[in-house]
């Protein structure tokens, strides 16, 4: 059940989803967003996905 603010206190602000960072996944080309997994790690992603991952290493 939500629970009810008073007009005079504010609601806690979110993110929307739009305003996430995206990069670019280096085997697929593809655009992804920011994960909350990700939130240690995200200067050290560079796939979108464990596929991407796997495929890039595969190709070398």
């Amino acid at each position: 059940m939500r629970q009810k603010h008073d007009e005079g206190e504010a609601m806690p602000a979110r993110m929307k989803k739009a305003d996430l960072p995206t990069r670019t996944c280096l085997a697929c080309g593809r655009p992804f967003a920011w994960r909350k997994k990700w939130e240690r790690d995200w200067a050290m992603v560079k796939y979108c996905s464990e596929r991407c991952r796997r495929s890039r290493r595969a190709a070398r």
